[in-house]
């Protein structure tokens, strides 16, 4: 799911079970994963529907907030 959906949809009142996760091709990096009802789940993805990562945690968390993400859980 790209930003703008994923902004677009919380405005909506969607509220989605958002997870952070190690990337697993790079454990150093981390990548975000929605959960919604009826078992769907979404990575947030780039322009080019590539599953976007992140170096820093710290950033991350800006971004999503950004988008309206109010509630979170990290996985190491």
């Amino acid at each position: 799911m790209k930003r703008a959906d994923v902004k677009r949809r919380t405005a909506e009142g969607v509220m989605f079970d958002t997870q952070i996760m190690a990337n697993p091709a790079n454990t150093a990096e981390w990548i975000v994963f929605f959960k919604k009802d009826a078992g769907r789940s979404f990575f947030l993805v780039d322009a080019a529907e590539q599953v976007e990562s992140f170096a820093s945690l710290d950033e991350l968390v800006i971004e999503l907030r950004a988008v309206g993400i109010k509630r979170l859980e990290v996985q190491l």
